[in-house]
């Protein structure tokens, strides 16, 4: 049996590497994989806390975050097709369409 700990000690890895990609890199399509990997970090930690206090809660919690999740990839994916098919480039030191 894996103890709670190490399940978070990945959670916190997973979610270190996911700001560190969204910080460092300039793509848009490697910041949204990173935000996934820190939402599925996040994930990873509810879950093993359900599975500690043997209750549903953070189950439930993580069902939610998959539909945020989900809607993000699909709102977040049509803006990023339409700045490339406007722009040719996901830069995101390029976009700069709504700087006032």
């Amino acid at each position: 049996m894996v103890p709670t700990s190490a399940y978070l000690a990945l959670s916190a890895v997973l979610f270190t590497i996911g700001v560190v990609g969204v910080l460092v890199r300039r793509n848009a399509l490697i910041v949204f994989m990173s935000i996934e990997l820190m939402l599925n970090s996040v994930n990873l930690a509810f879950i093993a806390f359900a599975r500690q206090h043997l209750g549903i809660d953070g189950q439930v919690i993580v069902f939610f975050v998959l539909v945020v999740a989900a809607v993000e990839v699909v709102v977040g994916l049509a803006l990023i097709v339409e700045i490339f098919r406007s722009r040719s480039t996901v830069d995101i030191d390029d976009v700069d369409l709504l700087r006032g």
